[in-house]
């Protein structure tokens, strides 16, 4: 019997094959469907009008990258039997399962103090009791409970088929040039060294390019100012409507698992709740926003309006936290205009911080394997452009108000 094959046509990394059982049976999941209608980059769009593309196009892409890694180490010796093909790319196309709508821009406002690694491991939990046990060594390795760690870290690491697509596409979709990067060469550079992931030295200044253009990504896209500030803004929407809600509201409630959070959701994630959880993706919230645009309270339609019509809030960022005088006047010019209380201003101006670290020295050190067979931490090398000063988190601080 010939093995199904088909092949998926991407604009970033071209032909990309899909052919096990298992693996068409995930991407048939309506769990894995779902992330056809999840933005991969929330509200980057209004910044960038091409940032339209989906968590189903990233995890496709990101299994793509998989299947070329495991591929570039096998060709050099590494064992990696079938089985562990097969669960390492069926862990990579199900990694961002658990986001919820917006993505990032949600994570704890929706379901509170959990972040979606979390959400994804029991999908996966989910899923391989639907599948009979045939994900167990996806999670195990999904988990770094698997005796070859180099497995898990080409899933989640500083070097990893996540960020290694999430990079190229996102730069491709925003026509943000400083994120492109050259992951071909690093995977032929990836080896494995007493079961650890490594990079032959000569991949050094592909990776510095990597580290540098996911820190230039970070702030011209991911942290730019007014994407900051729209989904600031969005966040806000959902504290106040979570605020007022009312289930004999019929002007607030929606009639999906949003009533649901919004209510009776009392931090514990079942089965129950898991699966109301993946009946969401960002239309509930767009439908919510259009809907909340007509509420009686101005605090709710007006913010609801304002994303709607991109009437965004200024952002500013700077280095140094902001003076209270300043905060206060914005308060007051706010309060005046939209005739808020003070409790109601705090929806439209607030202040808060934000971090990016270019390379974390710690747990997932990228290694380098130099050519007498050492291995050798990435910031530790004297030519190294990523030494300690880089590796220290950059911190901003951030002003929203009405323009």
């Amino acid at each position: 019997m010939a093995t199904q094959r088909k092949i998926i046509n991407d604009p970033v990394h071209g032909f990309i094959t899909i052919n096990h059982p298992l693996l068409f049976r995930i991407i048939d999941h309506p769990y894995f469907q779902r992330l056809r209608r999840i933005r991969q980059m929330a509200m980057a769009s209004f910044v960038y009008p091409g940032a339209v593309h989906t968590r189903l196009h990233h995890a496709l892409g990101a299994y793509h990258l998989m299947c070329c890694a495991v591929n570039e180490l096998k060709d050099k010796g590494i064992e990696i039997s079938a089985e562990e093909e097969l669960a390492v790319k069926c862990a990579i196309l199900l990694h961002d399962i658990g986001h919820g709508p917006f993505s990032h821009a949600l994570e704890h406002i929706l379901v509170k103090g959990v972040h979606h690694e979390q959400l994804s491991l029991q999908i996966m939990q989910m899923l391989n009791k639907e599948f009979d046990g045939e994900l167990q060594l996806a999670i195990d390795i999904f988990t770094n409970n698997y005796h070859k760690p180099f497995l898990h870290q080409l899933i989640s690491g500083q070097l990893d088929m996540d960020r290694m697509d999430y990079l190229s596409r996102d730069s491709f979709f925003t026509g943000v040039s400083e994120g492109v990067i050259g992951y071909d060469r690093i995977l032929k550079m990836l080896s494995v060294h007493d079961n650890q992931l490594v990079v032959e030295e000569k991949g050094l200044y592909s990776v510095e390019k990597f580290l540098l253009a996911r820190r230039q990504m970070y702030w011209q896209v991911y942290l730019h100012k007014t994407v900051l500030g729209a989904e600031k803004l969005l966040v806000n929407i959902l504290k106040r409507a979570k605020e007022i809600f009312s289930l004999n509201d019929k002007d607030i409630i929606l009639h999906s698992p949003l009533d649901y959070f919004f209510t009776e959701f009392d931090g514990n994630i079942n089965d129950d709740v898991l699966k109301l959880f993946c009946l969401l993706d960002d239309v509930d919230i767009e439908f919510a926003i259009k809907k909340w645009s007509k509420h009686h309270d101005k605090v709710l339609s007006t913010l609801s309006k304002n994303v709607l019509n991109r009437n965004l809030l200024k952002c500013k960022l700077e280095s140094e936290p902001f003076a209270n005088d300043f905060v206060e006047m914005q308060m007051q010019k706010a309060g005046q205009r939209y005739s808020l209380s003070e409790d109601e201003v705090k929806y439209f101006v607030f202040t808060g911080e934000t971090t990016n670290t270019i390379y974390s020295v710690g747990d997932e050190n990228i290694l380098m394997l130099m050519k007498d067979g050492s291995l050798k931490e990435i910031s530790a090398l004297e030519n190294s452009l990523i030494h300690q000063t880089l590796s220290a988190p950059v911190k901003k601080f951030y002003i929203c108000y009405p323009k």
